[in-house]
Parts: structure tokens; C-alpha cells; sequence
């Protein structure tokens, strides 16, 4: 016996990327999120290779493989991508101690970040009819 069949949340033009547990908090990480939101899929990719953040590598990768999802599971038109969404979540808090001065202990905290990131296939805009001047 096997689990029943899990619906599928998303729509038929979308297809998801999904990391867990990635060494970078959820606030450096949303940044990075923040530069692909809405652009196209190649745009996207371009903006990532270029950046100078440490964390832009992993999150390139992730694309890429929503990139792979939609065009190999999905059959969509990988001209036609846009990041639709790119989410950014807490994951565990790993608790460190730093020595101090007189005996003394202080807390620091290592985060770990979750991430989504939906592609969707936009439609091809039609061009806007040209009025002629009279």
C-alpha cells in the first residue's frame, strides 16, 4: 500500500523549485530573492550570474532547476518563463556559544532559510494596434 496521489497546488502553465535548510538567514537570502521576482526566467539568470553575493550561486541553481521542472515534467515554453514567485522561509536555528570576558557566555545564532521559487509560462503579448495619424 502506498500514500494516495498528491494533489497538485499549482497550475498547469507552473512549475516549482524547492531548497531546504540553506546555510543563510531568511533576511540575506530574501534580498537576493527580491532581484529575480517577476522577471523573465533568462533575465533572472543573467542577474544571478553577475551577482556578487555568496548565496546567488545556490539560488541560480535553484532556478535552473525550476527552468528544468517546467520544460522536462511540464512541457513548457522555456522562452516564455517568469519568475512568478520567489519565497523565503525560516528553517532551524542552530544555538552557539562565544566565550567572554570574565567567564561569561554569549548566544549566536546560525539560521538556515528555506526556498521556493515558481515559474509560470506567460502568455505571448500581442502587439498594440498602431492608430494611424489622420
Amino acid at each position: 500500500m502506498s500514500k494516495p496521489k498528491h494533489e497538485r497546488t499549482l497550475d498547469e502553465t507552473e512549475a516549482q523549485a524547492i531548497l531546504r535548510n540553506i546555510r543563510v538567514s531568511p533576511r540575506k537570502l530574501n534580498l537576493v530573492a527580491a532581484l529575480i521576482r517577476g522577471r523573465t526566467a533568462q533575465d533572472a539568470v543573467a542577474t544571478l550570474t553577475f551577482s556578487k553575493r555568496r548565496i546567488a550561486q545556490t539560488v541560480k541553481k535553484a532556478l535552473e532547476s525550476a527552468i528544468a521542472n517546467a520544460e522536462n515534467n511540464h512541457q513548457l515554453d522555456v522562452d516564455r518563463l517568469v519568475v512568478s514567485r520567489a519565497e523565503v522561509g525560516r528553517a532551524i536555528v542552530m544555538k552557539r556559544f562565544h566565550a567572554r570576558g570574565r567567564g561569561r557566555a554569549s548566544r549566536v545564532e546560525k539560521w538556515f532559510s528555506h526556498l521556493k521559487i515558481v515559474v509560470a509560462e506567460k502568455a505571448p503579448e500581442a502587439p498594440a494596434p498602431q492608430q494611424e495619424a489622420a
